[in-house]
């Protein structure tokens, strides 16, 4: 696991972790992170990136925003 990494979102700053950065590329369609000590896993469909658990009570617009930020982070 790497190091603490921080997003603001609707004014509320989170810190999440990558779980399997060694594991990503530029082909990389499936993430797994740990938010509030909560595993997530983010799969990229369509260019829009979700949970995996669609019983998840997280925002749409949150997920994706981790997503977008773990992409810019790992240049994928």
């Amino acid at each position: 696991m790497g190091l603490p990494l921080r997003i603001t979102f609707n004014d509320r700053d989170y810190v999440y972790q990558i779980i399997n950065s060694n594991l990503i590329n530029k082909n990389t369609t499936e993430l797994e992170l740990m938010l509030n000590g909560e595993k997530l896993h983010l799969i990229k469909e369509n260019n829009v990136w979700k949970l995996r658990e669609p019983e998840s009570a997280l925002d749409p617009e949150f997920v994706q925003a981790l997503g977008r930020s773990v992409s810019l982070r790992m240049r994928m």
